[in-house]
């Protein structure tokens, strides 16, 4: 067991498909939840041309445009470690946190592990739709993030957008962790 103070991240990823190593991590944005002015946010080159039209219309993000602009995954990584590394120090542990955390957790595990050789989070993520479940004994099907929005009556709203949607995200866990549910 660990005494170190837990930070927890809010990361939101937008892929060009389902699985990494198939298809690519696009976009991260992540933020502190309880300081929302610490915010880090990247563009990644694809790794292939993979694509599930379905992820790409949804994100409006293009494969040709991230491969002019985007950092490459390991300059991205690399990025994102060190903003962890200066935002946690080394008195804190960061704790990945994810509304429908398995997907995102995977493609940030997957590039951490690949590109970085190491995922600063270490093994593990929390997931908000598990969290509010259990916070509030609902079903499963009553974590969708409408019904949740519906329930907590959020300030901001997802878009699509990774530094938006981890925004959203901290604002969704800050009210579970605050609500008398």
């Amino acid at each position: 067991m660990s005494d170190k103070k837990e930070i927890f991240i809010s990361v939101d990823v937008e892929t060009s498909g389902p699985i990494p190593g198939e298809y690519s991590l696009l976009t991260i944005g992540a933020v502190n939840v309880d300081d929302e002015s610490q915010t880090f946010e990247c563009a990644l080159k694809p790794l292939t041309r993979n694509v599930d039209p379905k992820a790409l219309e949804v994100t409006g993000l293009s494969l040709d445009e991230l491969e002019r602009t985007g950092l490459s995954a390991h300059a991205a990584m690399d990025a994102f470690i060190t903003w962890l590394d200066k935002l946690v120090g080394p008195d804190a542990s960061p704790v990945f946190v994810g509304f429908n955390a398995p997907f995102d957790w995977s493609f940030v595990n997957y590039y951490f592990h690949r590109f970085a050789g190491q995922n600063p989070f270490g093994f593990a993520a929390l997931d908000i739709k598990a969290y509010y479940m259990g916070a509030t004994g609902c079903r499963w099907s009553d974590t969708r993030s409408s019904l949740i929005s519906a329930r907590l009556k959020p300030k901001r709203s997802g878009n699509h957008n990774a530094l938006d949607d981890a925004l959203y995200q901290a604002e969704i866990f800050r009210l579970v962790r605050r609500a008398p549910i």
